[in-house]
């Protein structure tokens, strides 16, 4: 049977290309906001870090109403280290927005979540998007989103998907490239008409895909999916089977059902095949389970999560202020917190140590694992971190990394140093194009070769650079890649930093703290333009004497000290270095804090 009333659809694109701008659209032309009503802006985006950031990190579930048919909508992240997040989204859809900026075009993650809609056969419309940026070359954006899909191999449909050319921000959309259009009817019944309604079977048992999961404090977790056979029914016996994990076999009820109006969930009875719907009352549900009825358990197959390329090692906090500033700091509620976010987060992994007070923790690149921490420490968490590593794998004896695929848009005048720094970070240029005024350049670069590479490219490009990364594949090991050309400014002693001690430590380096700040033994607080470390005494004081000196009450003038934001540090520290994460503070510090033993280890590791 053919459900004529419904269409389940995503909207993927690159970062910053205008999908949550585009749905706040949607929902107000579709009805779902009163005339009068103060709606805020991106009001998808719901998360704190998520608003701050200007990002996407969670996809999320939607819905309109046009022409008497609802449209869910899942609204997913446009960073490449929340792809996960994108593919197990693509599970609850037939048909797929695909939004590309009129100026950038195609992006790295344009490419990665195109590829993977076409891989599971959906539809797609391409919607060019901020038509109306004094900047868009729309003709030869469709050019590239052209040639984008004959690289992924796309089928004879796919080629054929139908263009809208839009300004998310206007809420306008038009079928023809030089108007802008009035309001975006255009898109709906674009959507209508060449979206497939969904093939149904009331009649079978039934079979939801669980493909999201949320968490509430007074029913539990939540899971949010599509309903692919059968009636879901409130208070109906079912069984949680997994088609990757046979032996998930478990028996449980489903207390409450909601279907998605809008931004609400709303209580149903039930629901038919096709409809998107939210439940509680089966404890330990998770991503990629199947509901199905009891007297017919048959898993649904999951789309299989890309494997992650970056770790890092979590562990107990143990610097001289640990337990000072945080709410949660011993190793159960740092095990526990971790394997939560397994339930939410498809794309990571954790796993225990040979140390009992570390765990292993694996992403899809830096922000991915920077968020969790961020996340954490908001929550009051205090732990710490060592420096992003990538994960190699070994094929037939031979070490292989992982590569990104990296697009810059730079100036004319500021090609050259990003030339020097790829050579150095052993890129390889594959593609060279000019747009403008500007550059596009691509690159094959292995993907620690990107670990504090932005701040660097942002001051070789006076701030005007823009660049994007995804993952590309795993190629042999390119060599040895010299990281950090800059070596850290180590506090001598424990105590408070002074005016004094910070005017004399200034002339060795840049600072990150000012006068005031506890420090300790082996904390780091600044780094010098030399590749060595120096020990400084930023505790230290002016000695009094009874003799005057004509210049002895000028005031001490200190340079403004550099605030290191979250990203910052974890790209600045060096393999035996460690970031301290408390709900206050980030801090740099070595691993060993004593400076005679770290001097010691320094050289047995050189004599070794």
């Amino acid at each position: 049977m053919i459900r004529e009333d419904i269409r389940n659809i995503a909207i993927i694109a690159h970062v910053d290309h205008g999908k949550t701008t585009l749905v706040d659209q949607m929902l107000k032309q579709g009805g779902t906001f009163r005339e009068n009503q103060v709606v805020e802006e991106r009001v998808m985006d719901s998360g704190d870090l998520e608003r701050e950031r200007g990002i996407t990190i969670l996809a999320k579930n939607t819905s309109v109403r046009y022409n008497g048919v609802k449209i869910n909508i899942v609204d997913t992240p446009g960073h490449a280290d929340f792809s996960g997040e994108v593919e197990r989204s693509l599970k609850m859809v037939s048909g797929v927005l695909i939004l590309v900026d009129a100026a950038e075009g195609p992006m790295p993650q344009t490419r990665f979540v195109t590829q993977k809609a076409l891989e599971m056969g959906l539809r797609l419309i391409i919607v060019v998007n901020k038509i109306d940026r004094p900047d868009a070359r729309i003709h030869e954006v469709i050019d590239e989103v052209l040639e984008l899909l004959m690289d992924l191999n796309a089928s004879d449909d796919q080629l054929e998907s139908p263009f809208l050319f839009c300004s998310g921000r206007d809420g306008t959309a038009s079928l023809e490239e030089g108007t802008k259009g009035e309001n975006l009817d255009p898109l709906f019944d674009t959507i209508l008409t060449h979206f497939p309604a969904p093939e149904t079977n009331d009649e079978g048992a039934l079979q939801i895909l669980v493909s999201s999961i949320d968490y509430n404090e007074y029913v539990g977790r939540i899971g949010i999916g599509r309903v692919e056979r059968g009636v879901a029914k409130q208070n109906a016996d079912v069984t949680v089977c997994n088609y990757n994990h046979k032996e998930v076999n478990k028996r449980g009820k489903i207390v409450n059902l909601y279907e998605i109006e809008g931004l609400e969930r709303v209580a149903c009875e039930q629901a038919r095949a096709g409809d998107i719907v939210c439940f509680s009352g089966l404890e330990g549900i998770n991503i990629g389970d199947t509901v199905c009825a009891t007297e017919c358990v048959e898993p649904v197959p999951f789309v299989k999560i890309s494997e992650p390329t970056v770790e890092m090692i979590f562990s107990v906090n143990d610097s001289p202020f640990a337990g000072k500033e945080g709410k949660f700091v011993t190793t159960r509620h740092l095990r526990d917190r971790l394997y939560r976010e397994l339930l939410r987060d498809v794309s990571l992994r954790v796993e225990d140590t040979d140390s009992a007070d570390s765990y292993r923790v694996s992403g899809r690149g830096e922000m991915h694992l920077s968020i969790l921490i961020e996340t954490m420490r908001r929550e009051g968490y205090e732990f710490q971190v060592c420096s992003p590593k990538v994960l190699f794998k070994e094929f037939d004896g031979q070490l292989w990394e992982p590569v990104d695929r990296l697009i810059v848009d730079v100036p004319d005048d500021n090609t050259g140093p990003v030339f020097q720094s790829m050579g150095e970070r052993k890129g390889e240029l594959v593609h060279m194009g000019a747009m403008g005024s500007r550059m596009r350049l691509e690159f094959l670069v292995p993907s620690r070769g990107l670990f504090g590479y932005k701040s660097e490219f942002l001051t070789d490009t006076k701030g005007e650079g823009v660049m994007s990364s995804v993952f590309f594949e795993y190629q042999p090991y390119k060599g040895e890649i010299n990281r950090r050309q800059t070596g850290s400014l180590v506090a001598f002693e424990t105590g408070e930093a002074v005016t004094y001690g910070l005017f004399n430590a200034q002339g060795r380096g840049t600072l990150f703290i000012g006068a005031g700040t506890p420090v300790y033994e082996g904390m780091v607080v600044g780094f010098s333009p030399k590749d060595e470390d120096i020990n400084v005494n930023v505790c230290k004081t002016k000695h009094l004497t009874n003799t005057r000196s004509s210049s002895s009450d000028d005031a001490l003038r200190l340079i403004t000290p550099k605030k290191m934001s979250l990203e910052e540090a974890l790209e600045f520290i060096g393999d035996d270095e460690l970031l301290e994460i408390t709900p206050q503070n980030v801090r740099v510090r070595k691993r060993i804090l004593n400076g005679e033993l770290r001097a010691k280890a320094r050289a047995k590791a050189k004599n070794s």
